[in-house]
C-alpha cells in the first residue's frame, strides 16, 4: 500500500471514528500531504510503514528551509504524528517514527484584549436605526457574554437558545455541545432581534435551509464568518481603535475580564469548551501588573 492508500484511510478514520469537523480533517490532510510530498521528492521508495524517526526529522529541517515559522513546524508535526499514531493503532506498523520527537517550542503569544471600556465604545458606535444595526448589536453582545467562537455563533440554533434559563446550548469543536451563561444585554438585544426584526423589512424572510439559525443577512440567509469580521473590523475603523479586533477578540476579552475579575479558572475552561486546562491559563498572564500589585501588597516578603 502507498501513501496515498494509507492517507485516504487515514482521512475515513478522522471523519468516521473521531467525527472530526471537515476543517480539522482537511488541516489534518494537508500536514501529512506534506510529508508524503517530501518523501516522495527525496526518497520515494520508502513507504509509511518504512518511515523512520530520521526521514521525519529531515523533514522538519525541510519545513526550517522553507522559512516556516516554529509555529507553524510544530502544528504540522503534530499533524503527522496524529498519521503515524493512527497506524500503530491499526497495527500498521509496530513502532511509531515519531515518539521520540519534541516539537519546536514557539513563545506563547498573548492574545490581543479590549478593556471593558474600548468594548463599550464599540457596542455603542453601531447605529441601531439602521437595517443591520439591531442585529449587528446582538450579534457583538453575544460574543462578549458568552466568550463564543465565531463559528459557534454563525451556527447557533434558535432552538440553542433557552433565555428561560439564561442558557445557550452551544455545539463547539469536534461536535461538543456546552451549556453557556449568556448576559442580559445580550438577551435584550437578541430577542429584540428575534421578535422584531429578524425576517421582516427591508429584511427578507428566512430562506429555505437557514430557518433554524438565529443571526441571519438581509437575504434571509445565514451569516457567514467572513461578515461578522468585516462588521467588527468596520466598527474599529469608526472609532478610530488602534488594535487588531476580530470576533476571537470578543473571546479573549470575555475570557481575560472574568479571570481578571477573580473567575474560578475550570469554570472559564468550561464556558471557553476547553479541552484543556492549559489553554485556558494563557489568560492569567495578561495582567501582569494586577499580579505584581497583589504581589506587593499582600506577600510576607515583598
Amino acid at each position: 500500500m502507498n501513501w496515498a492508500m494509507h492517507i485516504r484511510h487515514y482521512s475515513d478514520y478522522l471523519k468516521v471514528e473521531r467525527s472530526l469537523s471537515a476543517n480539522s480533517v482537511e488541516a489534518y490532510m494537508h500536514d501529512v500531504t506534506l510529508l508524503s510530498q517530501f518523501m516522495a521528492m527525496e526518497h520515494a521508495s520508502v513507504s509509511p510503514l518504512k518511515t523512520t524517526m530520521k526521514h521525519v526529522e529531515q523533514f522538519l529541517a525541510y519545513l526550517y528551509d522553507l522559512g516556516m515559522s516554529v509555529g507553524s513546524q510544530a502544528r504540522i508535526l503534530s499533524g503527522v504524528k496524529s498519521f503515524f499514531k493512527y497506524l500503530l493503532f491499526e497495527n500498521i506498523i509496530e513502532v511509531d517514527p515519531t515518539a521520540l520527537l519534541e516539537a519546536p517550542r514557539p513563545g506563547r503569544k498573548l492574545p490581543d484584549t479590549l478593556s471593558f471600556p474600548e468594548i463599550e465604545k464599540l457596542l455603542e458606535a453601531i447605529d441601531l436605526s439602521s437595517a443591520e444595526g439591531g442585529r449587528n448589536r446582538a450579534m457583538l453582545e453575544m460574543l462578549y457574554s458568552s466568550g463564543l467562537r465565531v463559528s459557534e455563533l454563525v451556527n447557533l440554533t434558535l432552538q440553542d437558545v433557552h433565555f428561560d434559563t439564561g442558557f445557550l446550548r452551544v455545539l463547539g469543536k469536534g461536535n461538543k455541545v456546552r451549556l453557556v451563561p449568556v448576559g442580559r444585554d445580550a438577551q435584550k438585544y437578541t430577542m429584540i432581534y428575534i421578535e422584531q426584526l429578524r425576517g421582516r423589512a427591508p429584511h427578507r424572510p428566512a430562506d429555505k435551509g437557514s430557518e433554524a439559525y438565529v443571526f441571519l443577512n438581509r437575504n434571509g440567509r445565514k451569516l457567514t464568518r467572513v461578515m461578522i469580521f468585516t462588521i467588527i473590523k468596520n466598527l474599529a475603523l469608526q472609532i478610530g481603535l488602534n488594535k487588531t479586533v476580530s470576533p476571537h477578540t470578543f473571546r479573549h476579552s470575555f475570557a481575560t475580564h472574568l479571570i481578571e475579575g477573580g473567575a474560578d479558572l475550570r469554570a472559564v475552561q468550561e464556558m471557553l469548551g476547553h479541552e484543556s486546562i492549559t489553554t485556558t491559563e494563557i489568560y492569567t498572564h495578561l495582567d501582569r501588573d494586577y499580579l505584581r500589585q497583589v504581589i506587593t501588597e499582600f506577600h510576607p516578603r515583598s
